[in-house]
């Protein structure tokens, strides 16, 4: 499954993972996420107003809106891409990809129709934490601080918890119709796990092929650097809200 790189990356690679290439890479990445950070989870305008004017059963422009935002939303697909990224038999990814999709879709599901409230800020903060926790689990890090590995499918699980509160906060946002609030609930739901199912299928094209060159392992520690310290910007970011909006 997972390899750890304790065992796997020499000195050489490190340099790599800091050579003025990926230095260049990861400021261009932090810069974008910061100008974008914002709109993390976030729902278009003309959205807003549909979901806001829906009254009665929407089932299909629900299960649209769902996949949309779920491939619109880079703090899920930064998840998803640690959780594959040495994942290569077929199984082991359907069965992470299903923890994620029963956490979230258990605690979407719950917060809307149940009514509870969790704060936007702090639930996104763990959603950052949970890309900087794939990334050192990536590069063996628990393993070689800790000395043993945490159990992956159990974080995988409850880090698809917060990702769906995240998604439920959005919705809480609204002030939704109580006519035809379960289907379409359900109906987001739906097209949330049919965007997460795009949104992989594309990820695991692009892996085949960088897994296929030569330079995969040269470059996948800089690969994983990148993605911790692109959920360290996302942390920052809703941890700064927090204490300032």
């Amino acid at each position: 499954m997972t390899k750890t790189f304790a065992m796997t990356f020499s000195q050489q690679w490190i340099g790599a993972a800091l050579s003025s290439r990926w230095l260049a890479f990861i400021g261009i990445l932090l810069l974008s996420l910061m100008a974008t950070s914002a709109f993390a989870h976030g729902v278009a305008a003309d959205d807003k107003l549909f979901i806001e004017q829906a009254s009665g059963m929407q089932l299909i422009p629900f299960i649209y809106l769902g996949a949309k935002h779920m491939v619109t939303g880079y703090d899920h697909l930064l998840f998803l891409f640690g959780v594959i990224f040495f994942l290569y038999r077929m199984r082991e990814i359907g069965t992470y990809v299903t923890l994620f999709a029963i956490g979230h879709s258990v605690t979407l599901l719950y917060g809307v129709l149940s009514g509870t409230h969790v704060n936007p800020y702090i639930v996104d903060a763990i959603i950052g934490l949970s890309v900087v926790y794939k990334a050192l689990d990536n590069l063996g890090a628990f393993k070689r601080v800790l000395g043993f590995q945490p159990n992956t499918k159990a974080a995988v699980l409850i880090f698809g918890f917060f990702h769906g509160f995240g998604l439920a906060t959005k919705l809480q946002e609204f002030t939704l119709s109580q006519e035809g609030l379960v289907p379409n609930i359900l109906a987001f739901n739906v097209g949330v796990e049919l965007g997460q199912l795009l949104a992989l299928a594309a990820i695991l094209i692009v892996m085949g092929f960088w897994r296929r060159s030569g330079a995969f392992w040269h470059q996948a520690f800089a690969a994983n650097t990148v993605l911790m310290a692109a959920g360290f910007v996302l942390m920052g970011h809703q941890i700064t809200s927090y204490f300032t909006i």
